[in-house]
């Protein structure tokens, strides 16, 4: 299990992934696609997602679990879904902005 802080890199082991920690320490069973993630730079070893967490990935969005305890940014989108063991992560709300009246 990879070691999760913040600026850590991962990559999905079957889609086009990739993420960055935000937030988040100590280790973790980070899944993309229904498969542990592998550190940046590792060679994937290719493969599909799981039907069950093949919703894909948004460049630009972050992901959190259900704790909010871990947060990902999305770096590069893919088929997977992202996941913190067998649970999918969510996609973090935007926070409303206050109104200007």
């Amino acid at each position: 299990m990879p070691d999760m802080k913040p600026g850590s890199r991962f990559t999905s082991n079957v889609c086009t992934t990739e993420v960055i920690v935000v937030r988040g320490a100590g280790e973790a069973d980070l899944r993309c696609g229904g498969s542990p993630m592998l550190s940046a730079g590792s060679v994937p070893d290719g493969g599909t997602p799981d039907p069950e967490a093949a919703a894909g990935t948004l460049m630009g969005k972050r992901y959190v679990d259900a704790d909010d305890t871990l947060e990902v940014l999305c770096t590069k989108p893919g088929d997977g879904s992202l996941g913190l063991s067998e649970v999918l992560l969510e996609l973090k709300e935007a926070k409303p902005l206050p109104a200007s009246d």
